[in-house]
């Protein structure tokens, strides 16, 4: 049995302060989101990722990862963005075991207009604290713990990286 390396107290602090700023920040972008655009910050994120992708539609296992989500919840948040309008589903035409989510016209424009308020959020509550300088450590850092995360770079996010 090995011994346990337990965190120091500047380790300890860094991880509190990782963990406290990770879920105020989340918090902060849904309450946002449903204050001015009535959806949840994970129905969002499904629309700006379908949005950036070509045809502005992904399988249904695509988007499970490219939004870390699991196929239920996914397929749960879906059904409610097909309800309002904003997405649709059909069988794709060569594998009809394979589902395709599309992100409709309505929703590309709700979308749309949703976006500027989420980005100056995101701006308030992230960038504006940090220096330019603070901005590219914070990256570096990123960078780092998703090498370690991802080494093989799998997670969308991660190539984007590059």
């Amino acid at each position: 049995m090995t011994d346990t390396r337990w965190l120091n107290a500047d380790e300890q602090e860094t991880w509190r302060a990782f963990l406290w700023t990770s879920r105020l920040l989340n918090e902060a972008l849904d309450r946002q989101l449903q204050r001015d655009s009535g959806m949840p910050h994970t129905y969002y994120m499904i629309l700006a990722m379908l949005s950036e992708s070509p045809g502005r539609a992904l399988t249904m296992t695509e988007l499970a990862e490219i939004v870390h989500s699991s196929p239920s919840r996914l397929s749960h948040a879906v059904n409610r963005l097909e309800e309002a309008g904003w997405v649709r589903r059909a069988k794709h035409a060569t594998d009809r075991r394979t589902t395709i989510a599309e992100l409709t016209d309505e929703g590309y424009a709700v979308l749309a207009e949703a976006a500027p308020g989420h980005v100056a959020e995101v701006r308030r509550r992230l960038f504006d604290p940090l220096s330019r300088e603070q901005t590219l450590e914070f990256r570096a850092a990123l960078r780092a713990l998703l090498d370690a995360l991802d080494p093989d770079h799998e997670a969308p996010c991660a190539r984007d990286l590059g």
